[in-house]
């Protein structure tokens, strides 16, 4: 028997679900720092400061630079910088894991507590086997020495947690009445779609180190369309060169030109269309506020992450500038799952 403060619109469900909702929020926060910290990373070239997986050099503990690894680490060449950022890393990732399993903890509690009320419990739960298998992919990351494939998976995973964790926070179903026309949410979830493929093309950019496989923009060595080894450059597993793995890349300038360019044009048709979508729902669709709000902050958003992009190249790639472009792309994704979520209607 379900006591009476108990029920779903009580005062007792009603604290549960904001409590709930707080602690998604803090969760989602964390999860973005740990994605920024990624990039960081990736970009400082840190990726293997750590040989081993999850110690660094069978060390839990790694102080500022790296202090004190030179003289475990068997007379090999320690980079004691690169060590300890990514310790920090694997710290944060960590912290992450354990707060989106207490996240599950507290969404099964407050179901039991008061049926109806705290939110879901099926988003949380299954959050926490996406984190148990993107750790095995940070794992396999060092273990195979930066393969780009499993670069790009743990770089989608993260992306997924981060958007699934802020989907958690935002709570149920938008009720109908007024969010605007039926056909923002399947076009806001092919935009979700775009978004990921080109987050995945930036990623694998990245990998194989061919962000300045072209100098110049708009065109690549003065060309409009330069040569390049399409094939090559998008072969999913590769063969690594030496003891070092990927680290530097392994691919040719034309593979890594190739690269290049498809990001580009992926870039060019992510523009095209969250900017057509955001340009419809607002002047077409006539949105609520909180539609609308949304839908300005994905064209906002959009507007930075291709300056940002077109000032990496311009630039030759700035470390802030360049993780500033990750850390755009996330909250682009935010925004987008956002504008989604407002359109929604439930039955």
């Amino acid at each position: 028997m379900i006591r009476p403060d108990a029920r779903p619109n009580g005062a007792a469900g009603r604290t549960h679900e904001r409590r709930f909702r707080r602690l998604a929020l803090g969760v989602t926060v964390l999860a973005f720092v740990v994605v920024v910290l990624g990039a960081w990373v990736r970009l400082t070239g840190a990726g293997l400061g750590c040989p081993d997986w999850p110690g660094c050099y069978g060390r839990i503990v790694v102080g500022p630079e790296g202090s004190g690894l030179e003289s475990i680490a068997e007379g090999a060449a320690v980079d004691g910088g690169k060590a300890w950022r990514e310790m920090v890393h694997r710290y944060f990732a960590g912290g992450l894991g354990l707060a989106i399993l207490a996240l599950a903890v507290v969404a099964v509690r407050n179901r039991r507590r008061a049926p109806g009320a705290g939110g879901p419990i099926a988003l949380p739960v299954a959050l926490v086997v996406l984190v148990a298998f993107q750790a095995a992919l940070g794992a396999w990351t060092v273990t195979l020495r930066l393969q780009p494939a499993v670069v790009v998976a743990h770089l989608l995973g993260g992306m997924a947690i981060l958007g699934l964790l802020w989907r958690v926070y935002l709570g149920p179903p938008v009720r109908a009445g007024g969010a605007g026309p039926e056909w923002v949410r399947p076009a806001a979830a092919i935009g979700l779609a775009v978004l990921a493929m080109q987050i995945a093309l930036g990623g694998w950019t990245s990998a194989n180190y061919a962000a300045l496989a072209c100098p110049d923009f708009p065109t690549c060595h003065g060309r409009w369309w330069p040569d390049g080894d399409y094939a090559a450059g998008f072969r999913l597993w590769q063969e690594a060169g030496s003891r070092s793995g990927f680290e530097g890349g392994v691919l040719t300038v034309e593979a890594r030109i190739g690269i290049h360019m498809v990001h580009r044009i992926g870039a060019l048709v992510t523009v095209l269309y969250l900017g057509g979508l955001c340009a419809a729902a607002l002047w077409r669709g006539r949105p609520d506020r909180g539609l609308a709000a949304a839908t300005l902050s994905v064209l906002g958003l959009l507007v930075v992450q291709a300056a940002l992009g077109v000032s990496n190249v311009w630039l030759g790639l700035p470390l802030g500038v360049a993780v500033a472009h990750n850390a755009a792309a996330a909250l682009l994704l935010l925004a987008l799952v956002t504008m989604h979520y407002r359109s929604g209607r439930s039955p």
